[in-house]
């Protein structure tokens, strides 16, 4: 009889904690502050009495726990009554779960609905932090010193720009490292600073904000950061001058500045051409202004049955007659190609850009060659066209005979000079004036690395 009476107590029990087991999984979480080792209620047998015992030293000693009442019975304590804030119904259970004995808790405890008494601590914690911040000032006035004296310092190194423009290429670059060089001092003081006030985790979450940010940022402005990468290469680079004759993407100008964004050129026309760095990083450039000597080329018909070498002969002489032709290397001439009605002959020459202007030598050559062919007798035929009247009438038949001579026009083996034109040069020395300091060409070399 005994031994039923204690199976059934037994299993009694083992059901009580079984069913109690999920609503104290549901009705408490400890937190951090509670988490530990069991209380232990200093008996080797752990009674009801000694559990609430236990308890009510608990709450005595927490203020907060005042209006909580308590109860146990086999070991399942039940808390009802309110606490000031919800966050101590869920502490409550978390150190009661902990007592040593106890089996299950039935946590009924509400958060008071009282103004006055959840108020109170909330005052309470606001003054608690206003003290905390006072007390923390005289740190925080350390760490901000610390940070001011070491980007002090920082800007202080970089203030001199000789030493910086020893190293560097030109102004641009010198002023980038001077801002790099700044901005590593203030890291350096920030992080100093946080190490003072003891908040140097928070580094990590500023370099994770701020490595997003960037992000962001470098997606929004993708055009603008590939300009001034660009910008930096072609400052260091320098692939040409100020004033040179370049052809990029299909426009051409003397080039007036390099800027941080852009190249702007001064074409023939004078109008201003603005090309984004990136672009002209990754264009061709042709720079005419580089090599003082240049070549021009240009062609004329003869009529098929000329003596070629005659004419070719004849016009090269005219060209090479030109005083600013230059001797070396020498003009020459070639049979290009057969036309329709004639043969195509091709004429170069070469020129001093620094005393001739081409687009007049070239002119004056053709001028030259041609009354030199006429002059020797050479025509210089145009093309034949067949005229069909309807569609029953037959051909017309060719025009018998040679076509009365024109008279050939006065022979002039000097020619005109060719003076260079130097409206350009003057309209980009005048616009560079202006605004000097947007410029990152070097106005005293040439270009270095096209």
């Amino acid at each position: 009889m005994g031994s039923a009476k204690f199976a059934t107590a037994l299993a009694l029990v083992t059901g009580l904690a079984i069913c109690s087991a999920p609503v104290r999984a549901q009705d408490q979480t400890p937190l951090a502050d509670a988490a530990g080792p069991a209380i232990s209620v200093g008996a080797d047998t752990v009674s009801d009495s000694d559990i609430a015992n236990r308890i009510e030293g608990i709450m005595l000693a927490v203020p907060a726990f005042d209006d909580v009442a308590h109860d146990v019975a086999s070991g399942v304590v039940t808390l009802t009554g309110t606490v000031p804030e919800t966050s101590d119904i869920t502490r409550l259970g978390g150190i009661v779960g902990r007592i040593e004995g106890v089996i299950a808790v039935e946590n009924a405890v509400e958060a008071s609905s009282d103004v006055a008494e959840r108020l109170t601590p909330a005052f309470g914690r606001i003054g608690e932090r206003f003290r905390q911040t006072v007390a923390f000032l005289p740190l925080l006035a350390i760490g901000l010193a610390t940070l001011l004296a070491i980007s002090t310092l920082g800007w202080l190194l970089t203030r001199g720009g000789r030493a910086f423009h020893r190293i560097a290429p030109n102004a641009f670059i010198a002023e980038i490292l001077r801002t790099v060089i700044r901005i590593v001092f203030v890291f350096a003081g920030i992080v100093v600073a946080l190490d003072l006030i003891g908040a140097t985790a928070l580094l990590g979450t500023l370099l994770g904000a701020a490595g997003i940010i960037g992000l962001a940022v470098g997606f929004g402005v993708r055009d603008t950061i590939e300009n001034f990468v660009a910008s930096v290469m072609m400052s260091v680079r320098q692939p040409f001058s100020p004033n040179d004759l370049v052809e990029i993407e299909g426009e051409i100008g003397n080039v007036i500045r390099l800027t941080s964004r852009a190249t702007i050129l001064l074409s023939p026309d004078g109008n201003h051409v603005r090309l984004p760095n990136a672009t002209v990083f990754k264009s061709k450039i042709i720079n005419y202004t580089r090599e003082p000597q240049r070549r021009f080329v240009f062609e004329l018909g003869v009529d098929a049955d000329s003596d070629l070498a005659a004419a070719r002969g004849t016009g090269l002489a005219a060209i090479r007659a030109l005083d600013f032709i230059l001797d070396t290397p020498p003009p020459a001439a070639w049979i290009e190609n057969v036309g329709e009605s004639n043969v195509v002959l091709q004429f170069a020459g070469w020129i001093d850009q620094r005393c001739t202007d081409y687009a007049q030598a070239r002119g004056e050559s053709i001028r030259i060659a041609k009354n030199a062919l006429e002059a020797a007798g050479f025509a210089l035929p145009e093309p034949i066209y067949r005229v069909r009247l309807d569609r029953r009438a037959a051909t017309l038949p060719s025009i018998a005979g040679t076509p009365e001579p024109r008279p050939a026009p006065p022979v002039d083996p000097v020619g005109a000079a060719a003076p260079k034109d130097d409206t350009i040069e003057r309209k980009v020395d005048a616009d560079r004036r202006a605004e000097p300091a947007t410029d990152l060409l070097d106005p005293g070399g040439g270009a270095k690395d096209g």
